[in-house]
């Protein structure tokens, strides 16, 4: 039998970090002009870090037998940690944001702490996948050429697979770097029309020429070089030949001067004389399932929402039309960006998903009910702001029917300035979406939407900023289920 004494051992040897005394090792944090010293012992450094194992025997050692470590790619904050992690073994990440987390994990791989590196990756897939799918962009740039991250790769493999929009839609898709954009045109199992592909390559092109005209009809022979030059790598892995013909005029044709020759004339040959052969490569089609098909109407389109007739209702409510939208006529796609079940009910999920977009529609399941409550935001939510009242006349909150609500009820602001309510960081643990005076809210005090009674809608005329009530029931509910839809217009 053994007895273990592991916290002692790690009381004791965290307070050694704290001891001046006996250090021989100073490590130079130089991170975006932030410079600060930490000191060290080389023994300690050694055995748990292979990482400076290797720095310290090049290090130089000065008169009073001191080494110098500069490393001026981490902050100051998160070597702190690190450095809290190699004397004792713990690691606290109670308060840090998501953000710290990730760039922790990073810097401890490269510092080759993989025992640490790998317990924050599983974390953050665990726990933050929210967030990882918000910032794509930022992470897929950081890990797509390591051999390391094999758990985050996995992550964002399926999510290319299964819910490519979640990329394409994402605030920073055009940070994404050239080769991490061609492995996912390379893609066969990529489920996006292709003409969506060609505009969001497109999209990113552009961004990467600032300098080119807004308006493309204004642009030069120069312009078209620019942009062609960039897209160079990319525009091969487009799957031309299975773009329908009319998007082929519509929206490939302004750009055919980024094309090669013999391509153009191929896809026109191709649409005009199909069984007629060509010489450009003709790639084979994406596995994308159910083409042609809008994807509101799609499996996963929604729980909460479950007919044609709700998408046309709340599309004439934005557009402010008299007359609900025919079917056949219904000028929008709701494109999912959150579903509670999904990606979790903490309130502070919906602030870091639905972050940067403007245009969202939020609907909720109320619990033991088959109600359908929620609210039309045309401004862009924001998650680092302090909290703030937002003014727009375009907002409106509602409750749907369905088998059991016998109509519907439109509730259009009527207090402009009072339209919103954004909160804090430390607000956003409790309150989700805020419309109005209570009118309609989503708060939970131990921060699950479906654990607690404190979703709400209340209805004063005198104190209200909407129209009307949309609740006739008790104003405090729990959620079953909540989604968030981005709303984009047709091409």
């Amino acid at each position: 039998m053994s007895f273990k004494f592991f916290d002692k051992l790690s009381l004791d040897f965290s307070e050694l970090l704290n001891d001046k005394k006996d250090y021989n090792v100073v490590i130079e944090i130089d991170k975006e002009g932030n410079n600060k010293s930490f000191t060290a012992h080389s023994a300690i450094l050694r055995y748990r870090s292979p990482y400076f194992d290797k720095e310290l025997e090049n290090a130089i050692t000065d008169e009073n037998l001191i080494k110098t470590i500069i490393k001026p790619n981490i902050s100051a904050q998160i070597f702190e940690i690190i450095l809290k992690y190699i004397y004792g073994g713990i690691v606290d990440i109670e308060n840090s944001d998501t953000k710290t987390i990730y760039e922790l994990m990073v810097n401890a791989n490269e510092l080759e702490l993989e025992e640490l590196s790998v317990k924050l990756e599983s974390y953050l897939i665990e726990s933050k996948s929210s967030w990882l799918r918000t910032h794509f962009s930022l992470i897929y740039h950081s890990i797509f050429d390591s051999n390391e991250f094999k758990g985050l790769k996995k992550f964002y493999n399926d999510i290319i697979a299964k819910h490519p929009n979640l990329i394409f839609e994402s605030e920073d898709f055009t940070l994404l770097q050239e080769t991490a954009l061609i492995s996912i045109l390379k893609r066969d199992d990529l489920k996006v029309e292709e003409i969506k592909i060609w505009d969001y390559v497109i999209k990113w092109g552009i961004a990467q020429n600032p300098t080119l005209p807004t308006n493309s009809e204004e642009w030069s022979k120069e312009n078209f070089e620019a942009l062609k030059i960039t897209l160079q790598h990319c525009l091969p892995f487009i799957r031309y030949f299975h773009i329908p013909g009319e998007y082929i005029w519509e929206k490939i044709k302004p750009y055919k001067k980024i094309l090669e020759k013999q391509l153009w004339e191929d896809l026109t040959q191709y649409f005009m004389f199909p069984n007629k052969p060509v010489k450009s490569p003709i790639l084979p089609a994406r596995t994308f399932s159910t083409p042609g098909l809008p994807s509101r109407v799609s499996e996963s389109f929604s729980t909460i929402i479950n007919s044609e007739e709700h998408i046309a209702e709340l599309s004439s409510w934005i557009d402010r039309k008299s007359t609900t939208y025919s079917l056949s006529n219904i000028p929008y796609e709701f494109q999912l960006i959150l579903r509670g079940s999904r990606d979790g009910f903490h309130p502070k999920t919906f602030w870091e998903i639905c972050h940067g977009h403007a245009g969202t529609i939020v609907v909720t399941k109320v619990a033991g009910t088959d109600e359908i409550i929620g609210g039309y935001n045309p401004l862009a939510w924001e998650n680092s702001t302090e909290k703030i009242r937002m003014e727009t006349n375009g907002s409106f909150i509602f409750s749907l029917k369905n088998d059991n609500i016998q109509n519907s009820i439109l509730s259009r602001v009527i207090k402009n300035s009072n339209a919103l309510l954004y909160f804090n960081s430390e607000d956003q643990n409790n309150y989700g979406p805020f419309f109005g005076n209570c009118e309609f809210i989503m708060k939970s005090e131990v921060s699950n939407f479906t654990k607690d009674r404190l979703c709400r809608c209340h209805y004063d005329p005198r104190l209200s900023y909407y129209e009307k009530k949309i609740r006739t029931t008790d104003k405090n509910f729990s959620i079953v289920d909540y989604e968030v839809f981005k709303i984009i217009e047709k091409h």
